[in-house]
């Protein structure tokens, strides 16, 4: 089945329902996923990974790939486990546990304990002890090793680099092994640095992957890195056939029906998003960590398209979900409420929100940066409201929250929002030009840096805040262009459309609001809830 336009996963979804595939009492998938017997999954693409073991081995060790190569930890880490079982001098399965162990590589650094690495090391240990037959199956553990070894003392930074450089010189000396080349490429684009304007390293493993995917369409890992490497503005059209394909190639795998919404979001293509992370929960059912970053993403979208029902419903949904303790949970947990009540701007209410009540309480403080979401709502909500003092109270615990944090990109996100959160505090003290001067540099800061692969987008840009600001000080035209230059960077924001909508009507730009008044009611087509915006637009196009 090709898929050829921005509604394909739409059908895809609807073909793979009418085949079973999404039933949750029946099929090898519906019963095993994220339990232990789920490694049974079938459907997951073609992988091909020549190993020095038996035939029963290999045979299974492919299985245990191309599970790997979906981020199906649980899955993966049992077939490994069989594929040891089945030949026990087959010292790559152990290799293989190494790399479970080291999860999903876009949320390095900061999700890898210390005692985890140990793990890794103790895997490759044991990966040696079993036996490894060639030089190639020795790069491949000395290339994990570079990465583990002496991680005490040693930075993440120059650790993952030589992680990297191993792997490249295991593809380079093997210039037929596909899956080298194409671990090279995973390990190459999530050693991206954020601050990277050029994307250098997303375009080496680009170049790396793009050849792979026309000559293997059928490997579920060259899909997948290669949405993951083309997730930032300026590439993300150039993920769309990738996004396409995966969930078709590898239907069996919650994160392959997820991985799409990615792409979807980058450029705007909301139902698309929507339709992807539906089937990803449906296959799911609520078990695993998938879900809870598939209901954020579906927050997102629905918010997109003013279906402030469906999202308040996603977010309900979210909360039956099985408790997960993670970092990933728990940004969704404050992230989902936020932008219900930030994106509709209802200050009111995000100035009042609650951090997500758990079962015997979420442990917040393992996750600072987390947290940071909430009081930077409650502080926006609170500025935005004229309570300045409020505000100046979330600004100091979004500071703590910052010192509190561990990982340098999360320490500048949570920085910034602090950032952002002082200078709508001048707006409501009354010093409204120090605010938007405050807001431009804030906005500045943000756009030198890259949303993490955690969230769908950011909870409101602070571009986009300066535009309220514009606007509200009556600085018309100047608001129109930080509204549109949002629209830029995160095509087919519903706040950025609405922003600019007003914004071309009071500067007397008549065309230019009637354009964004139709892309509003175009993308707002299927609404469930009444927005005064929407009212405007109609008032406008019908003039």
């Amino acid at each position: 089945m090709k898929i050829t336009d921005s509604s394909g996963v739409r059908r895809l979804v609807v073909a793979l329902m009418a085949s079973g595939a999404f039933g949750l009492h029946g099929g090898a998938l519906a019963q095993g996923y994220g339990h232990d017997q789920g490694h049974d999954l079938a459907r997951l693409g073609t992988v091909e990974f020549d190993v020095a073991c038996s035939a029963a081995a290999q045979e299974r060790f492919n299985h245990a790939m191309a599970l790997y190569h979906s981020f199906a930890w649980p899955e993966a880490g049992a077939a490994f486990t069989a594929v040891a079982e089945a030949d026990p001098a087959c010292g790559m399965a152990h290799w293989g546990r190494a790399m479970v162990l080291l999860d999903n590589p876009f949320l390095w650094p900061g999700s890898l304990p210390p005692e985890r690495l140990d793990a890794v090391a103790q895997a490759l240990d044991e990966a040696r002890a079993a036996g490894l037959a060639t030089a190639r199956e020795q790069g491949y553990v000395e290339a994990v090793e570079a990465f583990v070894r002496d991680h005490a003392t040693r930075d993440h930074r120059t650790r993952v680099q030589a992680f990297e450089e191993r792997l490249g010189r295991v593809s380079a000396g093997n210039p037929d092994d596909m899956e080298a080349a194409i671990l090279h490429a995973l390990v190459t684009s999530a050693n991206f640095d954020p601050a990277d304007r050029t994307y250098a390293n997303q375009l080496r493993a680009a170049g790396i992957l793009e050849p792979l995917f026309a000559a293997y369409p059928d490997h579920p890992g060259v899909a997948h890195y290669l949405i993951h490497t083309y997730d930032y503005p300026p590439l993300a059209q150039q993920g769309l056939e990738a996004a396409r394909r995966y969930a078709e190639i590898a239907p069996d795998a919650v994160h392959a029906l997820h991985m799409p919404s990615h792409i979807f979001t980058r450029v705007g293509y909301w139902q698309d998003s929507i339709d992807s992370n539906r089937a990803s929960l449906e296959v799911d059912g609520g078990r695993t960590l998938n879900s809870h970053h598939a209901y954020d993403y579906l927050v997102y979208a629905h918010l997109q398209m003013a279906q402030d029902a469906a999202a308040r419903q996603a977010l309900s949904d979210a909360y039956g979900a099985s408790e997960v303790d993670h970092f990933a949970a728990a940004f969704a947990y404050a992230a989902m409420p936020a932008r219900l009540a930030l994106e509709r701007g209802d200050w009111a209410a995000a100035a009042e929100l609650d951090l997500r009540p758990a079962a015997g309480g979420y442990p917040w403080q393992k996750y600072p940066h987390a947290e940071a979401i909430n009081a930077f709502a409650r502080g926006v909500g609170a500025a935005r409201s004229g309570d300045g003092a409020a505000a100046r109270a979330e600004q100091a615990r979004l500071e703590a929250l910052r010192e509190a944090t561990g990982p340098a990109y999360w320490k500048e996100q949570v920085d910034i929002q602090a950032e952002i959160v002082a200078a709508l505090a001048l707006c409501a003290e009354g010093g409204t030009p120090a605010c938007i001067e405050a807001l431009r540099d804030a906005a500045a800061r943000e756009d030198a840096t890259e949303k993490h692969v955690v969230t769908p987008g950011p909870i409101l840009p602070a571009r986009e805040l300066l535009a309220d600001i514009l606007l509200q000080d009556g600085r018309y035209a100047a608001a129109l262009d930080e509204y549109e230059a949002v629209l830029e960077k995160e095509p087919n924001r519903y706040r950025a459309i609405a922003g600019a909508m007003t914004a071309a009507r009071e500067a007397g730009k008549p065309e230019a609001a009637r354009r964004h008044a139709v892309h509003l009611l175009e993308q707002a087509a299927e609404a469930d809830s009444a927005r005064e915006s929407l009212q405007a637009a109609r008032e406008i196009t019908a003039g």
